[in-house]
């Protein structure tokens, strides 16, 4: 009987995170939904960790900046155990879908911003990517004010703009 391993037993952790940088996770039949699709998993994938462990550092402080005693888990407020953790759930899904949306949105505006300039991609694209992708944000929130809308805006404009032209200084 012979016996062999087929890739996938034989694939490490590190081979599959470096299958990520490939650009063949996914196969949609049109780069411009393959990419998509990669930015909305990476980006979901950083904000439900970032929520998580947002949620996981508050769990630890027991008390504010001022020193008085504050509830031993603020952002865990289920009565048991168990729909504190579902409310961590919750909260880190939104999370996530947020961010992937957020990226997928990016993603899908510098493409289309790119082919519509005929294969140029500047600081002006990155702007306008980054000014509608902040400004979609800034509607998702709890609370939404125009100014914070704007300024959402103006933020995602300036980190866009500021990421296109670092580029190639490092």
């Amino acid at each position: 009987m012979i016996t062999t391993k087929s890739n996938l037993e034989t694939r490490s952790l590190l081979d599959e995170w470096r299958s990520f940088d490939n650009g063949c996770f996914f196969d949609f039949g049109h780069p411009l939904l393959n990419r998509i699709a990669e930015s909305f998993v990476k980006a979901a994938g950083i904000g439900a960790v970032q929520a998580v462990a947002r949620d996981a550092c508050c769990a630890g402080t027991e008390t504010g900046l001022t020193g008085a005693k504050k509830h031993r888990m603020p952002r865990l407020s289920g009565e048991t155990n168990q729909k504190s953790l579902e409310a961590m759930v919750k909260r880190a899904g939104k999370e996530s879908v947020q961010w992937g949306l957020a990226a997928g949105l990016y993603s899908s505006l510098t493409y289309g911003l790119k082919e519509a300039r005929r294969g140029s991609h500047d600081w002006k694209s990155s702007a306008v990517a980054g000014a509608i992708t902040g400004m979609a944000l800034g509607l998702t929130a709890e609370g939404t004010t125009q100014e914070h809308v704007m300024q959402c805006a103006i933020t995602g404009a300036a980190i866009s703009t500021a990421a296109n032209l670092l580029t190639g200084i490092f």
